[in-house]
């Protein structure tokens, strides 16, 4: 689970193998967050549990007037004194205020499980149930550039250069809470099996961040000083039912599943203020290029249901082969909305006597009514205010597993799979059919998606794997959405590209693998992929605003291979020895070595002269793909080189592991964009993420606690203090996209079972 690049299949136990109650509990810190200056808002008095204690519920007013179907603006539809009403509603001082916090807290988790099995005469019936509650902060302070395209420096040339662009040193500090629970039920009855678990997780990030520096792409070289606070609310609630009937050489899968989720973000707030040297202070007359104030509200409910019926047959023949059919349907419903809004003194500006003032004096009641200020509804601006969206999928597909000769297994499949998938955006201000030239998405296919896999066992103990498959790659319903959406991650605004297409897969693979023992391998794997218009994340520019969005590009290959390494040394034959006979420690520990290398080489093609692409806000007019890509860069999110060593101790009698765990990834590219030279030529300066090296430690060590089992936890992260880097460079410049130190983060945990 340490390492990246593979799948991870996990099946919720059902029915535990013994009754147990545990429970268990963590506290950990970070060098650059713990104990150190951050930035903080208050919120609510509950924001530490992830729920809000309705201070951010949306006023009365406010929802009459978003439902109304009408801009919110004095003029025909409201007054000036009910959009002041409207503007004084909203919940001021407790979500605009930026605080310092010199002493930001430490991270800390709960957790309790138990589980119990019940014996209904030859049958069992299991109940298993999870809560657990964690509460983390992250303070990342650095640097955070963007500029538009090439420059000339002093010496002529072309360059990167900052100070031309936005150029601002921040600070932010994130506290994260996640809640999560699940509660599932097994039963056993003769050789068949049904399950049905639920679970809930909650995820809530609170941010405070405070930028300042220069904007010479829309305000010039006066010094800024920003600030924003955030509140996304992530919410799952996912259940699921599962039938496993056994007939001996017929086996029968059913499964229905039901998921619903939630994103809300109410109140994401930004404040930005100029310095004027005439008062020497920074101001806001809510009018100023570089003075403003804004506020948006986005909220989203995803609705997901699938089921599936499996089955397959042993055949009663001389040479084995097994037979498996079925079929999966899957309906995806989703409805997002996006409320932007700007703060404007009406028909003139605040004047010197308010412009001086803190965010929360400055949206006061007493300013909103003495001072005209009033909400400007910029909703329609950007792309869709709100959107629906589905994906619906029908497949049925059918497999044949035969060993045809000694010691060669071959598995052929083929599914046929019928799709269609819909983004419409919502017309909430009665534009008109062309909603300003934003236009709706429909994708439909119909696809044959075949696979095959051949292995051959030619030695007791080495087996050569060679696999081949078609598959599909759809786009994201963000992707799609010609709807703004923000990133607190990359801490960037992202808008869908409603012209985008699915991606087809051509999947080629051999592998041989040799096994020392139980666990203990050596493998050689070489693979290549062929994709047809792959999707591409893209740094833009509209006007004088920076967004990520995505585009199509023509094709791709990729090729690569891969050695991993995985050995036990039992240590006694090696230390025992010098600790005397009679030493016991090394009896039934073993030293774990376990290496991984992949090489990857992955390049865009631009396809034949005239290729073209669609990229959004076009009104659908493509684009040459030579516009946008550049021939042979590698995809987006490839590294060329990614290296995973595991050195440990493992007790193969008691819980005992310690592990040190060294990640290393080349750099790779995070966002393409394309400039012109001085010479008018097209040059690419993509966005890189400079991961690095990583080094943590784990460890687990079961103790006798008072006649309980008891399970202690260390986990020492980044240890080398690897920086967060994501840049830009082109002839020697650098452009510092999002740097910042991430620190060493160090977790001590121990849960008790009873």
């Amino acid at each position: 689970g340490e390492f990246g690049g593979g799948v991870i299949n996990l099946t919720t136990s059902a029915i535990p193998d013994e009754n147990f109650i545990t429970i268990g509990g963590s506290i950990g810190g970070n060098t650059e967050t713990t104990g150190e200056l951050g930035y903080t808002y208050f919120g609510s008095d509950s924001d530490f549990t992830g729920f809000d204690d309705g201070a951010r519920t949306i006023p009365d007013i406010f929802q009459d007037a978003l439902d109304s179907g009408n801009l919110i603006e004095p003029g025909p539809d409201f007054s000036l004194e009910e959009v002041q009403d409207i503007t004084a509603s909203l919940l001021n001082a407790p979500t605009t205020l930026v605080q310092r916090n010199n002493n930001i807290p430490v991270n800390g988790s709960i957790e309790i499980s138990a589980g119990q099995t019940i014996d209904i005469g030859s049958d069992r019936l299991g109940i298993i149930a999870n809560f657990g509650w964690k509460n983390s902060w992250q303070t990342k302070g650095g640097l955070q550039q963007f500029v538009t395209g090439l420059s000339t420096n002093a010496a002529g040339e072309d360059a990167l250069i900052p100070e031309l662009g936005q150029d601002f040193e921040f600070l932010s500090t994130e506290n994260r809470i996640v809640v999560n629970g699940l509660i599932g039920f097994g039963y056993e009855f003769g050789e068949h099996k049904a399950r049905w678990t639920s679970l809930y997780i909650r995820d809530t990030l609170k941010e405070a961040r405070i930028q300042a520096g220069t904007d010479n792409i829309s305000v010039g070289d006066a010094l800024l000083n920003r600030s924003f606070t955030n509140w996304f609310e992530r919410q799952l609630i996912d259940t699921q039912g599962v039938i496993e009937l056994d007939f001996g050489d017929i086996e029968v899968d059913l499964r229905g599943s039901y998921a619903e989720t939630q994103r809300e973000s109410p109140y994401e707030r930004a404040f930005s203020y100029r310095f004027e040297d005439d008062v020497n202070d920074f101001v806001n007359d809510l009018q100023t290029n570089g003075e403003r104030a804004s506020v948006a509200f986005s909220d989203l409910d995803e609705d997901v249901y699938s089921g599936a019926f499996d089955v397959s047959y042993d055949l009663p023949t001389a040479m084995p082969i097994k037979l498996s059919a079925g079929f999966a349907y899957s309906d995806q419903q989703r409805t997002a909305t996006r409320r932007d809004f700007v703060y404007r003194a009406e028909g003139t500006t605040v004047g010197p006597l308010l412009e001086q003032a803190r965010p929360d004096f400055l949206l006061s009641d007493f300013a909103i009514r003495n001072f005209n200020i009033v909400l400007q509804d910029l909703s329609s601006q950007f792309g869709t205010a709100a959107y629906d969206a589905g994906l619906e999928i029908f497949g049925g597909y059918g497999q044949v597993e035969v060993e045809p000769f000694d010691f060669v297994r071959a598995v052929f499949g083929l599914r046929y799979e019928d799709s269609s998938q819909f983004v419409t955006p919502l017309d909430l201000f009665g534009f008109g059919p062309d909603l300003g030239d934003v236009a709706s998405t429909s994708i439909d296919a119909t696809e044959f998606l075949p696979a095959a896999t051949i292995t051959w066992n030619f030695l007791d103990d080495t087996q050569l794997r060679l696999s081949a498959s078609r598959t599909l790659a759809r786009p994201q319903f963000r992707e799609l959405a010609p709807q703004q959406f923000f990133d607190s991650e990359s801490d960037r605004t992202f808008v869908g590209n409603e012209f985008l297409g699915n991606s087809d897969l051509i999947n080629v693979e051999g592998r041989l693998e040799h096994y020392f023992g139980r666990d203990e391998r050596i493998s050689i794997a070489g693979f290549y992929k062929d994709i047809d218009n792959p999707i591409e994340t893209i740094a833009t520019t509209q006007g004088q605003t920076f967004f990520v969005t995505f585009a199509n590009a023509p094709e791709a290959q990729l090729f690569g291979a891969e050695v991993e390494f995985q050995k036990y040394f039992p240590l006694y034959d090696v230390l025992g020895g010098v600790f005397g006979e009679d030493s016991t420690f090394f009896e039934t520990r073993d030293l774990v070595f376990v290496a991984n290398y992949t090489y990857t080489d992955s390049e865009i093609g631009v396809g034949g002269e005239g290729a073209l692409t669609t990229l959004g806000g076009t009104g659908g007019v493509p684009t040459l793909a030579s516009n946008v890509f550049v021939d042979g860069e590698p995809l987006t999110g490839q590294s060329d080189h990614i290296v995973n060593v595991q050195i440990g101790l493992e007790d193969s009698e008691t819980l005992s592991q310690q592990t040190l765990l060294l990640n290393y990834a080349s750099s790779r590219i995070t966002n393409r964009f394309t400039s012109t030279t001085n010479a008018g030529e097209l040059v690419s300066i993509p966005f890189r993420d400079i991961p690095g090296v990583d080094l943590d430690f784990v460890a687990r060590q079961g103790i006798d606690f008072g006649g309980f089992v008891a399970e202690l936890k260390l986990e020492a992260r980044n240890l080398l203090d690897t920086r967060f880097r994501e840049i830009q460079t082109f002839n020697g410049s650098q452009v510092d996209l999002n740097t910042f130190d991430r620190g060493r983060t160090f977790t001590a945990g121990i849960g008790v079972t009873f």
